[in-house]
């Protein structure tokens, strides 16, 4: 069974953007599951970041389903960056955003903890 686990910096993220989108942190145990059943790239919902020059899978997910957002199913806006380790069957959250807070993940922050 894959185990999920989270930097801090995703903690922060997740506690800030919990206090305007209030359905966001069960949205997010609903895509932890989905997430430990199928946790590659899956080309329209999410894709592998490239070009990072580490060697850990890191992926976005760029659709969520989120019930803040009736009626708009996946196309929410909310981005989640994780590291995927499949030998290890783990998979660590690195980053949330709101697409309208900014178009790219952290890659700073992304290298900083994984090289």
């Amino acid at each position: 069974m894959i185990s999920i686990g989270t930097l801090d910096e995703f903690d922060k993220d997740l506690k800030r953007l919990s206090k305007k989108y209030r359905t966001l942190e069960r949205d997010i145990e609903v895509l932890g599951m989905v997430l430990k059943t199928n946790p590659d790239a899956n080309p329209t919902f999410s894709f592998r970041i490239e070009g990072l020059g580490i060697e850990t899978c890191v992926i976005k997910v760029k659709k969520i389903a989120s019930q803040s957002f009736k009626g708009k199913g996946v196309q929410s806006g909310f981005r989640l960056v994780y590291a995927y380790f499949e030998q290890e069957d783990r998979i660590v959250y690195i980053e949330l955003h709101h697409k309208s807070e900014k178009a790219m993940e952290d890659r700073v922050r992304i290298k900083r903890h994984f090289k």
